[in-house]
């Protein structure tokens, strides 16, 4: 039988942030700087993984010749004013965080996005007090796929990597939980993935955030 599970680990873009539609307007405000236009062709590409990962694929996609810490930088300044002002939360998010904590579970986010736009977020929407632990992309030395940011969050909550689920939207976030030997939840944006993608990649495929606590009873 499965270890039951002592911690959920979720991502913040397309988990709990409605944030994805959005990416592909900061990319191409971010690119548009660079004289390139974009119209989100590279969406797929760029999902989920970390800043350095998609401005390199940028760079080496448009043939820019730009600094990549620079590009990292606007990347994140751009984001901070749609975090702050655009993108929303999922209607189910803070009602299934509220029933997670009640089940006694500890929850952590580990987010690509840096702590300059994912913290504000987190706060304006009174999402911070349910949290036992917040990591941001500019945190870690090695964004997703790599699992740093999971073994992290498993080292700090105190909660062996076999007793937590995440929950991710992104192949790459996948990846990085399953490197770290934790139990995936999927949710796929059907609006830009094909879901059969996950089947052979996450432990659990679900269609909604609001499917998760029951998921983790039926666990034990």
């Amino acid at each position: 039988m499965p270890r039951r599970f002592h911690a959920v680990i979720f991502d913040l873009d397309g988990v709990l942030a409605d944030s994805e539609p959005w990416w592909n307007e900061i990319d191409a405000t971010l690119l548009a700087e660079y004289s390139v236009t974009y119209r989100g062709e590279y969406h797929r590409n760029v999902l989920g993984v970390s800043y350095r990962l998609a401005v390199e694929f940028y760079k080496n996609a448009f043939s820019l010749s730009v600094p990549t810490e620079e590009m990292m930088q606007r990347r994140g300044e751009i984001a901070v004013r749609f975090f702050a002002h655009r993108i929303g939360l999922f209607p189910s998010a803070k009602p299934v965080l509220e029933e997670l904590r009640h089940m006694n579970l500890r929850l952590a986010v580990t987010t690509s996005s840096v702590s300059a736009s994912a913290r504000p977020f987190l706060g304006r929407h009174e999402l911070s007090p349910l949290f036992d632990l917040i990591i941001t992309g500019d945190e870690v030395e090695h964004g997703k796929p790599h699992p740093e940011i999971y073994l992290r969050a498993s080292e700090k909550l105190g909660v062996p990597p076999e007793a937590c689920l995440v929950v991710e939207d992104s192949l790459s976030g996948v990846a990085a939980a399953k490197a770290a030997q934790m139990r995936v939840a999927a949710i796929p944006d059907r609006r830009f993935v094909d879901p059969r993608n996950y089947e052979k990649e996450a432990n659990y495929v679900v269609s909604d955030l609001n499917e998760i606590p029951s998921l983790i009873r039926n666990i034990g």
